[in-house]
C-alpha cells in the first residue's frame, strides 16, 4: 500500500496541542494511519508545506441551492426586506442553477471545506449531492407560514423532495423546521413526531433580526406586517411573551442533536434556558457571520457562547446573503470583529464542532488516527495571525 507523508510548519489536530516537526501518514483513501515526529522519516519521502495544516473545514450552515442568486439581494436591508427580495429573483432556468450549484461545490471542495450541512427547499442539489464530492447533511426545510389550513399540503409537498434524496455514508437527510417565524404549532408537531426513530440532527433558523422576537413577546412588529402584506392570516402565530427560541424550545426533541442557526440576537439566557431543556452535549450553535452582516449589519456576542461553554460552529449561508462560501473568510471575520477569541478555538469551530453537529465526528473534525477528515494548507498567516492575504487549499 502506498503512503504519503505529510508536514508544515505546524499541525493543529484540534483534540491536542499543535504539532512542530510532525509528519502525518496516510494511505491511498486518505485515512491517517500515524502522526509521527518529522525526525524518525528520509525527508525526501515527506511533503513539507509552507504554513500550517489543518483538518477538513465543515460548513455547518449553507443553501447551495441559491448559488445562482449571487449579488442579487442588497445588503444591509435588514432580514425581512431581503426575503422578499430573495422570493422575488429565485426563478431562473435549470441549466443556470446546475451551472451554480456545480461551481460553487468545486470552490467549497479547493478552499478546504469538506462536509456541508446544507438546505434544500428543492431537489436542484440532489444530482451533484450523488456523486458524492463532499458530506453532506440536507435539511429538507418545512415552513407553513402559520397558515394551518395549508399544512397538510406543506408537508405533502416538502415530504416529496425529502423522498428525492437517498441516506449513503455521505448523505445524510432530516426534515427540519426553517425558523422560529414561519412554523405553525401544527406543523411543528407533525415535524418532532416523525425523525425521533433514531438521532438526527435538527436544524432551525434562530433570532436573526429583532423583529423575531418582538413576534413572539408582543404579536406585533415587522412580521406582523409581512403577513398581512402578502396577504395572510395571522391569527395562528403564538404570543409567548418571550424570546424566539422559547418556540422552537416547546417542541425540539432532547434525543436529537439541535442545531440553532445565526442566533445573532441570542442571550446568555437563552443558551442557558436552552440547556434546561435540551442536551447540552448535543446542541449547536451555527453562526454565519458574513451573512450576518451582508442582511444586518450585525454580529453575534460572542461572549454568550463562551461563557455558557456553548458548542459553536460555522457556516456561510448563501451566495444570496454572502460574497463567497469559505469558511476561512468567515473565520476572518469573527477574529477581526471578536477579537478577544483566539484563532484555536475559532478553527475548532470550524472543524470538530460542525463534525459532530452533523454527525460526521467519527470520520470527519480532527485530525485522529483512523480518521478520513481530509487535510487543509493555510498560507500566508503573519506571527499565527489570519490576515487579508491568508488563504486556504486543499491538500488531501
Amino acid at each position: 500500500m502506498s503512503f504519503r507523508k505529510i508536514s508544515a510548519d505546524k499541525i493543529y489536530t484540534i483534540t491536542s496541542s499543535p504539532i512542530e516537526n510532525g509528519v502525518i501518514i496516510i494511505d491511498k483513501n486518505g485515512k491517517i494511519v500515524s502522526i509521527d515526529s518529522i525526525y524518525n522519516h528520509d525527508k525526501s519521502e515527506i511533503e513539507i508545506f509552507d504554513g500550517i495544516i489543518v483538518p477538513g473545514f465543515i460548513n455547518a450552515h449553507c443553501h447551495l441551492e441559491l448559488s445562482h442568486l449571487n449579488g442579487v439581494a442588497q445588503t444591509g436591508t435588514g432580514l425581512i426586506d431581503f426575503i422578499s427580495q430573495v422570493i422575488k429573483n429565485r426563478n431562473h432556468s435549470s441549466e443556470i442553477i446546475q451551472q451554480a450549484i456545480e461551481r460553487e461545490e468545486k470552490n467549497m471542495i479547493d478552499s478546504g471545506i469538506v462536509a456541508v450541512g446544507d438546505i434544500s427547499n428543492t431537489t436542484d442539489t440532489f444530482a451533484q449531492k450523488r456523486k458524492e464530492n463532499l458530506h453532506y447533511y440536507t435539511f429538507v426545510e418545512y415552513f407553513d407560514l402559520f397558515q394551518e389550513e395549508n399544512t397538510d399540503k406543506i408537508i405533502e409537498q416538502y415530504d416529496a423532495v425529502f423522498n428525492e434524496l437517498s441516506e449513503t455514508t455521505k448523505n445524510k437527510k432530516s426534515k427540519v423546521p426553517h425558523a422560529n417565524y414561519s412554523v405553525s404549532r401544527r406543523l411543528f408537531e407533525m415535524l418532532c413526531h416523525s425523525d425521533l426513530i433514531e438521532q438526527k440532527t435538527i436544524s432551525i433558523h434562530n433570532q436573526e433580526t429583532p423583529a423575531e422576537n418582538e413576534l413572539f413577546q408582543t404579536r406585533k412588529g415587522d412580521f406582523i406586517r409581512f403577513y398581512e402584506r402578502i396577504g395572510f392570516d395571522t391569527k395562528h402565530i403564538p404570543y409567548t411573551n418571550n424570546s424566539a427560541i422559547h418556540y422552537a424550545l416547546e417542541y425540539l426533541d432532547k434525543q436529537n442533536r439541535n442545531l440553532f442557526v445565526h442566533n445573532t440576537l441570542t442571550t446568555k439566557e437563552d443558551i442557558l434556558a436552552t440547556f434546561d431543556v435540551l442536551n447540552a452535549d448535543a446542541t449547536f450553535w451555527a453562526t454565519c457571520p458574513n451573512a450576518n452582516l451582508y442582511i444586518e449589519n450585525r454580529l453575534p456576542n460572542y461572549k454568550n457562547f463562551l461563557e455558557t461553554n456553548a458548542q459553536v460552529c460555522i457556516g456561510t449561508d448563501s451566495l444570496t446573503s454572502n460574497w463567497q462560501l469559505n469558511i476561512l473568510e468567515e473565520m476572518k471575520t469573527i477574529l477581526k470583529f471578536s477579537s478577544y477569541l483566539d484563532f484555536e478555538t475559532v478553527l475548532k469551530w470550524a472543524t470538530l464542532n460542525g463534525a459532530k453537529a452533523l454527525g460526521f465526528a467519527d470520520s470527519l473534525g480532527s485530525i485522529q488516527i483512523g480518521k478520513t477528515p481530509g487535510l487543509v494548507l493555510i498560507e500566508n498567516m503573519e506571527n499565527g495571525i489570519l490576515t487579508n492575504k491568508t488563504t486556504s487549499r486543499k491538500i488531501i
